[in-house]
């Protein structure tokens, strides 16, 4: 009988630890989420008003949001499944050096890194200037920096080190000889993606890309950097929570981004359960 309690006794301070920084945080403020802010106080009072004014006023936004996030997820699962098959079949015994700058870069810091791309496509940044020494443009290209492809770009950089780590996890589990063996009996490249490398990369796939779209999608630092005018609804949530101290709408605000990501997720998921593994 003992015995058996044992592994309960053993994740009892690591369950504890998870309940009192994730779990009472996350079910104080969806409770919140429901009540109401008068005259700068905050009142524990019933209402859906905050979760109707998100699906009124800040719509447009939300899916601005879903949008750009979606299209950095993508990108980076992509960039990452290239440079991990790189990595796994193309590289030979270069491949762990590649793989150790790849995690090289995670040491970088992210506000370095947002900087750096201020640097590059900046109005007098090292892209523009090298632009202007070969004679291709005449003067800045200013929609370069504070644009939404900026900050498509500084997400990516930032986050494709989290995708290739899933993506080559599930790699290391192919074998050179079953894509050998697949060429020996006709298959082509496209054959050997689909029928072969998609289906065994499945988790690894959707892990990345869920991190990388959740990470986007809750982003505020990148857009108020490198964005200029953009706005995603993380801003408008850390100014509900900083400046105009209504709780509940920020609350009302991340729970509903936080259903709309799960929503993507879940059709992730979906799309990728096509491939079956062979």
């Amino acid at each position: 009988m003992e015995s058996r309690k044992l592994p309960y006794f053993l994740i009892a301070p690591s369950a504890a630890i998870f309940a009192l920084l994730f779990v009472a945080p996350f079910t104080y403020f969806f409770v919140m989420s429901f009540w109401q802010v008068r005259l700068y106080k905050l009142r524990a009072e019933f209402t859906f008003a905050n979760y109707a004014r998100v699906g009124t006023d800040y719509m447009e936004v939300g899916l601005f949001t879903i949008g750009l996030a979606l299209t950095v997820a993508l990108l980076t699962t992509l960039a990452g499944f290239l440079y991990a098959y790189i990595v796994r079949f193309r590289a030979g015994r270069y491949g762990p050096l590649l793989l150790f700058i790849a995690l090289g870069t995670l040491f970088g810091g992210y506000l370095m890194k947002i900087y750096a791309w201020k640097t590059i496509l900046g109005n007098e940044g090292v892209l523009n200037s090298a632009l202007m020494t070969v004679g291709l443009i005449d003067e800045p290209f200013t929609a370069l920096l504070y644009s939404p492809p900026a900050v498509v770009i500084t997400l990516i950089h930032f986050l494709v080190p989290f995708a290739i780590l899933p993506i080559y996890g599930s790699m290391r589990g192919i074998t050179d000889t079953e894509l050998e063996a697949a060429r020996d009996l006709g298959a082509g490249r496209f054959q050997i993606l689909n029928g072969i490398l998609i289906p065994r990369c499945r988790p690894g796939l959707l892990a990345a890309f869920v991190f990388c779209f959740l990470i986007a999608a809750g982003d505020y630092v990148t857009p108020l950097l490198v964005g200029g005018k953009i706005t995603m609804l993380g801003n408008l949530i850390a100014i509900q929570f900083g400046q105009s101290f209504n709780w509940p709408l920020g609350s009302a605000m991340s729970f509903s981004i936080l259903a709309a990501a799960l929503a993507v997720v879940a059709l992730a998921s979906s799309f990728l359960a096509l491939w079956r593994p062979r």
